[in-house]
């Protein structure tokens, strides 16, 4: 006694990365990618850049503190125009 066996369909050869039987349609879907950031780590972003502001500033002249010193003892030296000159350097440094 003798059995056939009939050919049903050929044979799907085997890709790497794939398993048989699996279904060869992908699926895509659509993602994205997104950051938020916490309120600790804004304020850490801050401070790390005033620190690499400050680090950035010219050394101090020592030269130059003692003139400042001698001009502000001066009475006649400070007057409306250099106070408010002194000021506005001020606010522009920090970005006001």
């Amino acid at each position: 006694m003798s059995m056939t066996i009939d050919r049903i369909g050929s044979p799907e050869p085997i890709q790497p990365g794939k398993r048989p039987g699996q279904n060869s349609r992908v699926r895509e879907t659509e993602k994205s990618d997104s950051i938020s950031l916490s309120s600790e780590a804004i304020e850490k972003a801050e401070l790390y850049r005033a620190i690499e502001l400050i680090s950035a500033a010219p050394d101090i002249r020592e030269d130059r503190i003692a003139e400042l010193k001698q001009k502000i003892n001066d009475p006649s030296y400070l007057n409306e125009q250099i106070i408010n000159a002194t000021a506005d350097k001020i606010m522009d440094v920090f970005g006001f």
